[in-house]
């Protein structure tokens, strides 16, 4: 069976979500845009892949409520025959703390977003694509970040903390669908020059820390989003299990 050319992405109302969304229309991909609470960027995203002769459906939803995702991925079935590719991106950052300062409601969120949405999700696509369940198989693609390598001391270790959760998601179930045809893989990337670190409080982060990269320079939404399209297509076909760094060599 051919895998469907229809991909749902999570968080792609802004940044690498946005950038991936274009970037898998001028591909050939018909796009769900989910997003939380960003609805014009959600539609702007969508507008701009009308504009490229593909389907777009913007669908609301918190990945961190089980509900939600539910919701989120009937409203996909409403829309598409079948779902070929989810792309878990949805992704949340906070001011930078120490970890004897972070606060519990702190380390729900964070944990509910960047890991639990991804397990949910990954649970509502591998019970579409596999082949056990009548699928025709797929490509799940989670969007990690080289802070579970660094561990981002002083900072965001429980950001860190999540991704690394989320590393072993890709490995842990990229084992046990590889015989139902569905590929698990992941991408990390580096510092990338998106709305992210404004959120995070730090709006200059990129230019501050430019010269200490490798590249001297940030790494751009596009080039993460060159490398997701890779990876979820048949140029890639023996890969699963593992992610790939977007680093710059850092």
């Amino acid at each position: 069976m051919d895998m469907p050319k229809t991909v749902l992405i999570t968080g792609a109302s802004a940044g690498i979500g946005a950038a991936t969304a274009l970037a898998a229309a001028r591909a050939g991909y018909d796009v769900a845009i989910g997003y939380h609470a960003d609805k014009a960027g959600a539609e702007a995203t969508a507008e701009k892949i009308r504009t490229l002769g593909r389907k777009a459906v913007v669908i609301q939803g918190d990945v961190s409520n089980p509900k939600d995702v539910e919701a989120m991925f009937d409203a996909f079935d409403a829309e598409f025959e079948e779902l070929g590719v989810l792309i878990n991106n949805a992704g949340i950052v906070d001011t930078a703390q120490r970890v004897e300062e972070m606060s519990h409601d702190r380390l729900k969120r964070m944990f509910g977003v960047n890991t639990i949405g991804p397990f949910l999700c990954a649970k509502q696509a591998a019970i579409r694509m596999a082949y056990r369940y009548g699928g025709a198989g797929g490509v799940i693609v989670n969007v990690s970040s080289i802070a579970a390598r660094l561990g981002s001391s002083g900072m965001y270790v429980d950001y860190a903390a999540s991704k690394a959760a989320v590393d072993v998601l890709t490995k842990g179930m990229g084992d046990e669908m590889a015989a139902d045809h569905v590929r698990v893989v992941g991408v990390s990337p580096g510092v990338i020059d998106t709305e992210i670190h404004a959120k995070g409080g730090q709006p200059n982060r990129v230019a501050n820390m430019g010269n200490a990269l490798p590249m001297k320079r940030a790494g751009t939404v596009d080039e993460v989003a060159d490398t997701i399209l890779f990876l979820m297509s048949e140029k890639a076909s023996y890969i699963s299990g593992t992610s790939v760094e977007v680093s710059g060599a850092r």
